[in-house]
């Protein structure tokens, strides 16, 4: 099976030549659930916007679904099969209502108005979100506003997702329907993130990225738990992952003897009411 992305030796410098991607080679197969780490300005958001061609004409190192990004013909061709979900959501809702919102892509697309509708719909169906169709954006809480970003790319039935930091300013409850939303879109995914638990839950892939350069890509658990590795690309590693890096590294009677002791504590709590 083609691959959905091909990234071959690609090199990008900013107008005043500060370098952004430096000899980046990738390649994303279909279905797949690539999670971009690394620190800020190691070249994840640009990349996003290569993929999409919204920096200028892409050379020949870019295919996209099987097109070379090389021409504005190529890169229309595209742009309704690849959805971006900015990182701030206000970045993405500029209408008066939810449902214009939504229904912005579909219309962009040609779609009848019937069928806007329904892709109105089911969007918000899919986020949570039915009945918010009148519903002035701004007024939306944070989740909601990124539930809707999400149900805005979600409209246009894209195969291809990208994500750039889809839980940052969430809370726990918003983070975690950002997450189910993510599992439930069966198309390929690309995720920018720092939240490493979520690369843990979504992730087939980890791609660690730093100055522009690819420094590691495999499984994500391998990735994440690497703390040299991450610490030589100007990352940590999260303490809930340290502390599964040290039980991991236990033997089977330390584990024994640490359950023995967190369940003879919780028969002394009982005892105690």
């Amino acid at each position: 099976m083609a691959a959905v992305i091909e990234i071959d030796h690609l090199t990008f410098n900013y107008e005043n030549g500060t370098p952004a991607l430096a000899d980046l080679n990738l390649s994303v197969e279909p279905g797949e659930t690539v999670v971009f780490i690394g620190p800020n300005g190691a070249g994840k958001t640009t990349l996003f916007l290569y993929i999409l061609g919204l920096l200028r004409q892409v050379p020949r190192e870019v295919t996209v679904l099987g097109r070379a990004l090389t021409s504005t013909q190529a890169v229309e061709a595209i742009r309704g099969r690849v959805g971006l979900v900015f990182q701030n959501p206000d970045d993405q809702l500029f209408c008066t209502t939810v449902f214009d919102d939504v229904a912005f892509g579909p219309i962009n697309q040609g779609l009848a108005p019937a069928e806007v509708k329904d892709r109105v719909a089911q969007s918000l169906e899919a986020v949570g979100l039915t009945g918010y169709d009148h519903r002035v954006p701004h007024h939306l809480s944070g989740g909601e506003k990124r539930r809707v970003g999400l149900a805005t790319i979600f409209a246009m039935a894209p195969q291809v997702l990208l994500l750039d930091e889809p839980t940052s300013s969430l809370d726990p409850r918003g983070r975690r329907e950002v997450i189910r939303l993510l599992k439930d879109f069966s198309g390929t995914k690309l995720v920018a993130t720092h939240d490493f638990e979520l690369a843990l839950e979504v992730a087939t892939r980890v791609v660690l990225l730093h100055k522009g350069r690819l420094h590691a890509d495999g499984p994500p658990l391998k990735i994440l738990t690497d703390e040299t590795l991450l610490k030589n690309s100007g990352l940590e590693m999260p303490l809930v992952l340290r502390y599964f890096v040290e039980l991991r590294g236990r033997s089977g009677e330390q584990l024994s003897a640490i359950s023995s002791q967190l369940s003879a504590k919780k028969k002394d709590k009982k005892a105690d009411c």
